[in-house]
């Protein structure tokens, strides 16, 4: 029996590139879509393809009237909490695509995944080039204590810092020893130039560029004595590096039970 996929943000730059890769798919199946502004529409039609017989939804409940078992969520910062809390209500696994949420909101996402005994796979970047960005530096981080992250991303992108970069400066928080850098409350002239401080362990200080011409650079700058390391990963244009680690995040997180953060908790 195919996996069916209720997806949030179905007509997204991500959502598009999904919809295409689960009609293609021999065991998924879209069950739902969901898109305010293509309320009505098909799911296939609004994404570029041949007509897929799966209206689009204004809401992710209207959506979830329809059976599924996982829901995947490319929508915005101030709405992908509560999708989360609601799918998981009503059944559902949930694999998160969006950024922006603190670790405050997936601890809540967390207890009730836990609760309800559903499974949460979220991720601030799917890519696979993004994850291994991920687990250098945190093996760079075990050496070298001194590391900063820099963040670059389209002028118009809503949340800072970006997904992948708030979850790298937390991972990275929780496995540095503390910097030798002057601490921030000490320094004089301008302090809100030396970024923002992330995590709960040992703070990792990040540094949000937005303009033109980025769609998502990350970078983890580590400096020790008489030398450094940088670590960085760019993004294309394209979805297409998304789309194979969101739909490995939808066939396996059925298999845990509470929240995952980051594809390579489910790689290995």
């Amino acid at each position: 029996m195919a996996l069916r996929i209720t997806l949030a943000g179905s007509t997204g730059w991500v959502g598009k590139a999904l919809v295409a890769a689960i009609a293609a798919s021999d065991d998924l199946e879209l069950a739902g879509a969901i898109s305010r502004s293509a309320a009505g529409q098909d799911a296939g039609e609004a994404a570029g393809l041949s007509r897929l017989g799966v209206p689009i939804s204004a809401s992710l409940e209207e959506a979830l009237k329809a059976p599924s078992d996982v829901v995947i969520d490319y929508t915005k910062p101030g709405a992908v909490k509560a999708h989360a809390l609601t799918a998981l209500a009503q059944g559902r696994h949930v694999v998160v695509g969006t950024s922006g949420l603190s670790a405050e909101d997936y601890a809540d996402i967390d207890a009730q995944a836990q609760q309800v005994g559903r499974g949460v796979l979220a991720a601030g970047n799917f890519s696979i080039t993004a994850t291994l960005l991920r687990r250098f530096a945190l093996e760079a981080a075990r050496y070298v204590p001194d590391v900063e992250v820099i963040d670059y991303a389209s002028a118009k992108k809503p949340d800072t810092p970006s997904g992948t970069a708030r979850e790298l400066a937390e991972l990275l928080s929780e496995a540095r020893q503390p910097a030798t850098s002057k601490p921030v409350a000490e320094l004089a002239g301008v302090r809100e130039t030396r970024g923002g401080a992330l995590g709960a362990k040992e703070p990792v200080q990040v540094h949000s560029l937005r303009m033109p011409s980025f769609v998502l650079s990350c970078e983890a700058v580590f400096g020790a004595d008489n030398e450094c390391l940088v670590i960085r990963h760019d993004a294309g244009s394209s979805a297409a590096p998304y789309v194979a680690g969101t739909l490995l995040a939808a066939r396996r997180v059925g298999s845990f039970t509470g929240l995952r953060r980051g594809l390579d908790t489910i790689m290995d």
